[in-house]
């Protein structure tokens, strides 16, 4: 019976309105839409051009002179971005386009950037560690020192670096510190405060013609360990100039020697690099030394600016120390975040 009536009515959804009709599913529609396209090769040449050239630049950052402009310093620092922006714009253009040519060579810059990067997108924290530690530029003209100062007091490391500080802040810094923190040098625009002794503290020349660098040796209860605070000479992109950052780059030289030359064994550094893990021109520095972030964080831990992190310029870098865990603290009054890490002596 039911039968006889589906052939004399024919198809049941005939009298449904448009509406009420089951439309094709995504899979039918998109192939479909593909399906006999003789120009789905054609289409898209100059973005599949552009995901190779995304590629390349990522694959061969290193090639990148910074004869011109610190070009290559300029590429490695916002590295990710490459990929993160490229990547997600082809994607959707090679989609619109509906060009296979497009989304095919998508995948060369899709493999080198989970080559590069992809090991920043797991968890590595671990539990453990035996001394925490923070570092922050806390922006000369930060509108309320006493607040910033005890935020990131808040964050339980015993040991706490302060770059930036303004000359007629520093006693306001000490002050909101002091309950926390009893020991304390100020060098210059740098600063150390540790729950833990200090000892044959001195600044570090970085060649800037004033101090923005010092190292301390902190006897934490499972050992001593040679603490540096470093606030590296800011860089500028000038489109006279490119990349301004031939005076960081002098620094970073500078400082990588006195790391190297430090006897302890045992050595952390803290501080605004104003460059990134990436970048060639801190060579001297993160060749001896270990990322917190990279080894024990969870993602990128980008830190500048505040208001929209896209670079990890604050480091937390570490020597004969195993990093434990690394993150980013919370905002405050600063253009910069906060960064702790827990480490194992």
């Amino acid at each position: 019976m039911a039968q006889a009536y589906m052939e004399e009515t024919g198809n049941p959804n005939d009298g449904a309105s448009e509406a009420e009709r089951p439309g094709p599913g995504p899979r039918r529609l998109f192939g479909g839409r593909w399906r006999g396209d003789r120009d789905i090769w054609r289409r898209g040449i100059v973005l599949g051009g552009f995901a190779v050239l995304i590629a390349l630049l990522m694959l061969f950052h290193a090639q990148i002179p910074n004869r011109i402009g610190n070009l290559g310093s300029l590429t490695e620092t916002f590295l990710p971005w490459l990929g993160m922006i490229g990547i997600p714009v082809i994607l959707l253009f090679g989609l619109l386009r509906r060009s296979a040519t497009a989304l095919i060579a998508l995948l060369l810059p899709l493999i080198v950037w989970l080559n590069l990067f992809g090991g920043l997108l797991t968890d590595k924290t671990n539990s453990g560690g035996n001394l925490t530690v923070a570092t922050h530029n806390v922006n000369a003209d930060n509108p309320d020192p006493v607040g910033t100062a005890k935020d990131v007091a808040s964050s339980g490391a015993q040991v706490l670096a302060l770059e930036e500080i303004p000359s007629g802040k520093v006693s306001t810094y000490e002050n909101a510190l002091a309950a926390t923190y009893p020991y304390h040098s100020v060098q210059g625009t740098v600063g150390l405060w540790s729950k833990y002794p200090m000892t044959n503290t001195r600044s570090v020349d970085i060649q800037m013609g004033w101090t923005r660098a010092m190292r301390s040796t902190v006897a934490t209860p499972a050992g001593k360990v040679a603490v540096f605070v470093a606030h590296m000479p800011s860089v500028r992109v000038k489109l006279d100039a490119g990349f301004t950052a031939s005076q960081r780059d002098a620094s970073a030289d500078a400082l990588g020697h006195a790391i190297a030359a430090d006897t302890t064994g045992k050595t952390i550094l803290l501080g605004d690099l104003n460059g990134t893990m990436n970048d060639r021109s801190l060579n001297a520095i993160t060749s001896q030394m270990r990322s917190t972030q990279g080894a024990a964080g969870n993602g990128f831990g980008f830190s500048w600016p505040a208001s929209f992190p896209m670079a990890r310029i604050d480091q937390i870098l570490v020597k004969g120390v195993k990093p434990m865990s690394s993150w980013t603290l919370p905002k405050t009054d600063s253009d910069h975040l906060p960064i702790a890490a827990r480490v194992q002596i």
